[in-house]
């Protein structure tokens, strides 16, 4: 964001290639900076209230229902511990990396895209560019395939007893190796930013440049630093007096926003909405979604190249595909599973006559004299396929085996639902979900890959535009306030206004040792359901009029743009000169 304009209009004036190779550098090096804090730091440790390890690594129970764990587990939530909050300092290290790879980026997307613009032959660029894009849209199913096999290891792999991990990545405490990730991506990157050192500063083949300037390439010369400083304010002026591409950067913002959401949250909501792992999650998006985009991005770039679209068409393409892809999305709000059974939270205990909420002080008679700790989050499934919020919540008195294969007998909660003593134990973990709703999950992503095939099918043509409506000088500038806007208008305040709404919708809160409030641990899905789908499509709505308006504006200024050219044609009459007719074409 500090960069991305200077990198775009200065750079422009340079050798771009090494500029982007020196900023795929500083990305590798700023991607295995992130990575460094989970070296530095201790191991990570999960609040658990059913169960603790001592020195020896022997398993304790602490959170079954009995006088004897009272105290035990009134002891650590009598008060806040202050000495224990989580002030880290760590994090300014991958802030600082994450800018390193935000201004290493900077360079690639403007630059690089522009370069291909200037020396591709006419009829090619679009096709070109729409390669590139599809390559762009290959990389993410790597990431994600790559980020859902490190989100299944635990974080601490290979320092830790796998044994005395008991919660599985299902779990909403489960912190996989986030780490792994970085470091792989990081060396790769590294790698990557060697080849462009060696491209030269111009293509032999001076295609789309030789119809705009016949200066012969060896005569051309790099303006001063200081000439192209004192040229940036009148060139920027140039740019941001063009109402059509002021309406392009208006629709390339609110499209933006509905991206960002997009990448953020469809992770997390299948999570909720479906009862997947992170892990699961991540996988299903690389191998279905992320496909989709890649193939309709190349598709897109053919179709530009077989049907030579003009500025005009390109807009039309667009507007047609968000239409259809507002319609495809409508069967979303119906696509979903219930919210899951939790005692207290989104259904009554047995024998309650109404939902105890989980703040509340009131308890139901079948753990009341427990003491059991509302604000801790462990969940035990019960044989009755109700989840309760630990052991404890349960009524369990006894326990069998250890670890994850840990259960819990004598549950009084789960006995009030009509089972019998034998039939009255708990798992560690949630219930799972109905199996319908694994049905619905892979029906939610079929329509979801076909929905975003369609949206990146006007792929090219969109970005095409950004290059079309501005004067060639200012292609790589324009390029560089369009990503500039983007993200400051899009990619950094909707993953936080919506994070907020989706907060909103939380049912049950774990709070930090320091007293704060910690993360979600499950959320009301129909909420959330109706507000992921309810915002995005409202966003695409509104990006469609914006692109509608475009549309219009660019017809009328085309329709001028011809009648002047009729006009100067007719002004000046038949001439002798063999050039006249080339000049007026």
């Amino acid at each position: 964001m500090l960069v991305i304009t200077l990198v775009s209009y200065i750079g422009a004036k340079f050798h771009r290639p090494k500029i982007i190779g020196a900023g795929v550098l500083l990305m590798g090096i700023g991607t295995l900076l992130m990575a460094s804090p989970h070296f530095i730091m201790g191991r990570y440790k999960y609040g658990t209230a059913a169960t603790h390890t001592n020195d020896a690594g022997n398993f304790t129970v602490i959170s079954t229902c009995s006088s004897d764990s009272q105290k035990t587990l009134q002891q650590p939530y009598s008060g806040c511990r202050k000495e224990e909050a989580e002030s880290s300092p760590l994090w300014v290290i991958v802030v600082l990396g994450n800018t390193m790879l935000g201004i290493g980026e900077a360079s690639i997307i403007p630059l690089g895209m522009s370069f291909v613009d200037d020396y591709a032959r006419p009829e090619n660029s679009a096709f070109y560019i729409g390669c590139l894009n599809t390559i762009k849209g290959i990389g993410p199913i790597f990431g994600f395939v790559l980020g859902s096999l490190c989100a299944n290891l635990y974080v601490d792999i290979g320092l830790v007893n796998k044994e005395s991990v008991t919660i599985t990545p299902q779990d909403s405490r489960w912190v996989g190796a986030w780490w792994l990730g970085y470091v792989v991506s990081g060396l790769l990157t590294l790698l990557a930013a060697f080849p462009f050192w060696f491209l030269p500063k111009a293509l032999p083949e001076n295609s789309q440049i030789s119809l705009l300037d016949n200066t012969p390439q060896q005569h051309i010369t790099t303006p001063s630093l200081t000439e192209i400083v004192k040229d940036f304010a009148p060139t920027f002026k140039r740019l941001l007096t063009n109402k059509i591409y002021i309406l392009y950067l208006a629709y390339s913002i609110v499209a933006f926003n509905d991206f960002a959401i997009l990448v953020t949250y469809t992770p997390k909501y299948l999570e909720q909405q479906f009862g997947q792992s992170a892990s699961k999650a991540n996988f299903l998006i690389g191998v279905t979604c992320v496909p989709a985009v890649a193939l309709g991005v190349f598709l897109s770039g053919l179709m530009m190249k077989r049907f030579k679209w003009g500025l005009l068409a390109s807009a039309r393409v667009n507007l047609l595909n968000i239409v259809a892809t507002v319609f495809l999305t409508v069967p979303f709000f119906a696509l979903s599973c219930e919210n899951l059974d939790i005692a207290g939270v989104t259904v009554p205990y047995q024998g309650s006559t109404e939902v105890q909420g989980v703040t509340s002080d009131v308890l139901p008679p079948c753990n009341a004299d427990c003491g059991c700790p509302d604000l801790h989050w462990d969940p035990v499934c019960g044989e009755n396929g109700v989840t309760y919020i630990s052991p404890c919540h349960a009524g369990c008195s006894s326990t069998q085996g250890a670890g994850r294969n840990m259960t819990f007998h004598d549950c009084r909660c789960i006995q009030s639902w009509g089972l019998s003593v034998g039939n009255s134990s708990a798992v560690l973990g949630q219930c799972s979900q109905n199996p319908n709703c694994n049905r619905m999950m892979y029906l939610y992503l079929g329509l979801q890959s076909l929905a975003l095939f369609v949206y990146s099918l006007g792929a090219v043509p969109l970005f095409t535009m950004s290059l079309r409506i501005v004067d060639p000088e200012l292609k790589s500038l324009s390029v560089g306030v369009l990503l500039l806007s983007i993200r400051v208008l899009g990619g950094i305040p909707a993953p936080i206004y919506f994070g907020a709404l989706v907060d909103s919708s939380c049912l049950k809160w774990g709070q930090r040792k320091s007293c704060g409030r910690g993360a979600c641990r499950i959320y009301d899905i129909e909420t959330f359901r109706f507000l992921f789908q309810g915002l995005t499509n409202c966003l695409r709505v509104l990006a469609c009029s914006l692109l509608w308006i475009a549309t219009i504006w660019i017809k009328r200024k085309m329709q001028n743009d011809k009648q002047i050219s009729k006009d100067m044609e007719m002004q000046r009459g038949p001439s002798d000169d063999p050039e006249h007719e080339d000049t007026v074409k």
